[in-house]
């Protein structure tokens, strides 16, 4: 994607399944926010940065994929919640892999302390950076982290 530096960044945010039933799940892992109030708190601070946001969220691996590859350059970074996809999903991890833009992996828990199944990330080797255990500040983290690469970058 061609850089402007008068435009704004433009930042492609996914979230993975069962994502839409924030304020749902379990609290300890998940915290209490839906998803509709993590998307506003990530709208709020991506203005404040002049960030554009496009987020979507699916429960279907193929769809993630769809959307990475048609957004490929279109945005200048991706925030990817693959949730359960995070372990077993090679299929979205040789999706980021392709990508011409920065991916930054985030998880609302941690998923180092969690069953043994979902300390493995077969995508993390192909992101920029992950972030994890946090709750919505992860996502947060991510997108100040994106920012701060991109503004070195340019």
């Amino acid at each position: 994607m061609a850089e402007n530096n008068d435009a704004p960044m433009k930042i492609l945010v996914i979230h993975g399944p069962n994502l839409n039933m924030l304020g749902h799940r379990d609290r300890a892992q998940y915290g209490t926010l839906t998803l509709d109030k993590l998307n506003t708190l990530l709208r709020k601070e991506a203005q404040a940065l002049n960030i554009e946001l496009s987020i979507y969220q699916f429960n279907s691996e193929e769809k993630i994929i769809r959307t990475l590859q048609r957004q490929r350059n279109k945005c200048n970074a991706v925030i990817l919640n693959p949730a359960a996809y995070t372990h077993y999903s090679y299929a979205i991890r040789d999706t980021i892999e392709l990508l011409p833009v920065p991916v930054v992996e985030v998880h609302l828990s941690n998923i180092y302390e969690r069953e043994d199944f979902r300390r493995i990330s077969v995508t993390k080797a192909v992101c920029l950076h992950q972030i994890y255990g946090k709750k919505e500040q992860s996502y947060i983290e991510a997108l100040h982290f994106l920012y701060e690469h991109l503004r070195k970058k340019s």
